[in-house]
């Protein structure tokens, strides 16, 4: 069990640009951390200079208290999960699993304890003599971590571990790698491009973007309280829209004026928040769940319009509906009953108390 400290770490590859840009991160012992964004955004990268894998151009990495920036990998206390599984297709189960433990020389009792408690906490118990072209996807994915599990390190690493399976195993497997977390409480590093995984598995999650950290939290708040234009966006499905608007005066009322004239009020507990931004423009943010079906229960700040639906998507519990509003389209999830057809006009109600103001030129949210 280990502390992970990243600081300052900076990769340049052959003298382009940086494709980790200074980053600095402190992962407690036994946390379960998610690095999380799109493709090209530094974290496979991160990944692999922790793992030693990938030479630092600056910076230091700290393991247990260790400076390991010359360890070699081997060296490292580590144990990593790759995107595929590189199981050896000649060996059972079990000698996939302690193959590791056997090149280290480990006493024949203690490799069939390890390797017979790894199989208990992964369900694999009955498929110890099977080989790998006889287990499925999922099982493969099992053996794999349970390879890493035996080796009892200081640090699980998982490079998009699930990347290759169906999307009912990689429901089924997330669970299976929360759960083994719950039992085996090893610092943990997880690299994924899906928000999904990063918010179901997370203790804490890191988005990343362009080699730099945009922001670290638990997912609720990176959910609910997004710091930038581009968190917000990539955390949450759908995401989140944004909508053009000024934020204006009227009377004794403060409202958000859009481009096509429609004003939606400022909640009164919102005003001293945004009146520094008299007569500015800016963006409204305000996720699809908070555009629903009007319901009259005579709570403040809620804007309600009739929208012309363009398009509707049938979810089963819930119905996406998409229309336009200052400009742009703007996506609700409405009760299936209540869902009108693409081409007919639909009471929407928008819940302004979750409203967010981003400023257009910096994407910080105010």
């Amino acid at each position: 069990m280990a502390q992970v400290s990243l600081r300052n770490i900076v990769k340049v590859f052959d003298g382009g640009e940086p494709a980790v840009k200074g980053i600095n991160l402190e992962i407690s012992d036994e946390e379960f951390v998610v690095l999380v964004g799109p493709s090209g955004c530094g974290k496979t990268t991160t990944l692999r200079m922790v793992a030693g894998l990938e030479e630092l151009t600056s910076g230091e990495i700290w393991i247990g208290g260790d400076l390991v920036n010359d360890v070699p990998p081997r060296d490292r206390d580590i144990a990593m999960v790759f995107q595929n599984y590189a199981l050896y297709p000649h060996m059972t189960v079990f000698e996939n699993m302690a193959f590791g433990l056997k090149l280290r020389r480990f006493p024949r009792e203690e490799i069939k304890r390890r390797v017979t408690e790894a199989a208990r906490i992964l369900d694999l118990g009955g498929l110890l003599d099977r080989k790998p072209r006889a287990l499925s996807g999922g099982q493969r994915q099992r053996v794999a971590m349970g390879r890493a599990i035996v080796r009892n390190p200081k640090v699980f690493l998982f490079d998009e571990p699930l990347s290759n399976l169906d999307a009912k195993l990689r429901v089924q497997m997330r669970t299976e790698i929360k759960r083994v977390h719950q039992t085996v409480r090893t610092t943990t590093i997880y690299v994924t491009h899906d928000q999904v995984e990063a918010m179901t598995l997370a203790d804490r999650v890191v988005v990343m973007n362009r080699g730099k950290i945009e922001q670290v939290g638990t997912p609720q708040e990176l959910y609910h309280h997004p710091r930038t234009r581009f968190v917000a966006e990539f955390i949450g499905s759908p995401a989140m829209n944004f909508i053009p608007c000024r934020v204006v005066k009227e009377s004794e009322s403060w409202a958000l004026r859009l481009s096509d004239g429609v004003t939606l009020p400022i909640p009164p507990e919102r005003v001293e928040r945004y009146a520094a931004f008299k007569e500015r423009n800016v963006l409204l943010g305000i996720r699809p769940e908070h555009v629903s079906n009007h319901k009259p229960d005579g709570r403040t700040g809620i804007a309600r319009l009739n929208v012309h639906l363009e398009v509707t998507e049938p979810l089963g519990m819930e119905t996406l509906v998409y229309f336009q509003l200052g400009g742009v389209e703007v996506c609700g999830r409405v009760e299936p009953h209540a869902a009108a057809s693409a081409g007919q006009v639909m009471p929407i109600a928008i819940d302004l108390n979750h409203m967010h103001l981003i400023d257009p030129e910096t994407e910080l949210v105010m």
